[in-house]
């Protein structure tokens, strides 16, 4: 069985407890080395086999789990965050099937995830947002024609907005061509939870700019929406004049 692993966003002790125990158990390890924290790997088997998936092809990948399935051998597919996300893994599995190989996707703590606990952030605020929008800027591969940025933007939710550093000017103008105001705050967080982890925070107006000056041309996440500020509605949730199931209201 091949068993697709979630190494999370670059701190090695976000690492599932479930996700370690394999990578450590494993015969062959075939990671997303341009983006995963090789610390990850650092309890590893020392004759385990390494293979660094930057520099293969998908028909290179599936070869070497072939080889490790027929040879008896555990392998482990790192890659980062969770594999759900930008991972590109069904494709894997999809050819897996047709080889009758069995797998496990073992989830990961998404960079997305990981911003939010390094700007202490709730991405869901009530009365500001309850709405979460995962996207990207279009490059070499387009968006669907109904996953336009700037039709997103039109529902001036949270905005996620991964693969966009590189992109700051189209996809600032882009928001504010979608109903975005200019003073909407942004923050753009490099490599969340790794040593040398940056953050800056800014407004759709003034963030490339800021980021610019930082020298941050990849490796980051860009977040977008009222929820950076301040003001927002107290959840109902512990509201003590509204009963739930568990606890009555009080007068």
């Amino acid at each position: 069985m091949i068993s697709f692993i979630g190494a999370g966003p670059g701190d090695p002790e976000l690492l599932t407890i479930k996700g370690k125990k394999l990578i450590d158990a494993a015969d062959v390890i075939i990671y997303a080395g341009s983006l995963v924290n090789p610390e990850v790997l650092s309890g590893r088997k020392k004759d385990a086999e390494v293979f660094n998936s930057a520099y293969m092809d998908l028909d290179e990948v599936i070869a070497v789990m072939e080889k490790a399935e027929k040879e008896g051998k555990k392998c482990v597919r790192v890659h980062t965050g969770d594999p759900a996300i930008y991972g590109a893994h069904r494709e894997q599995m999809d050819r897996l099937d047709k080889l009758g190989i069995t797998y496990e996707v073992i989830p990961g703590v998404s960079s997305f995830l990981a911003t939010a606990a390094v700007l202490n952030k709730e991405y869901t605020l009530p009365g500001k947002s309850q709405t979460v929008i995962l996207t990207r800027m279009e490059g070499r591969t387009p968006m669907p024609p109904k996953e336009k940025l700037v039709d997103l933007a039109r529902h001036h939710s949270t905005m996620i907005i991964f693969l966009s550093v590189g992109f700051l000017d189209e996809m600032t103008k882009t928001l504010i061509e979608g109903g975005y105001e200019p003073e909407t705050p942004v923050a753009v967080v490099y490599k969340a939870t790794w040593p040398d982890q940056k953050i800056v925070v800014g407004t759709l107006a003034d963030i490339e700019a800021k980021v610019k000056a930082e020298g941050i041309t990849k490796t980051a996440l860009t977040v977008v929406g009222d929820f950076l500020g301040d003001e927002y509605e107290l959840s109902k949730l512990y509201d003590s004049h509204f009963s739930t199931e568990f606890r009555k209201a009080k007068d």
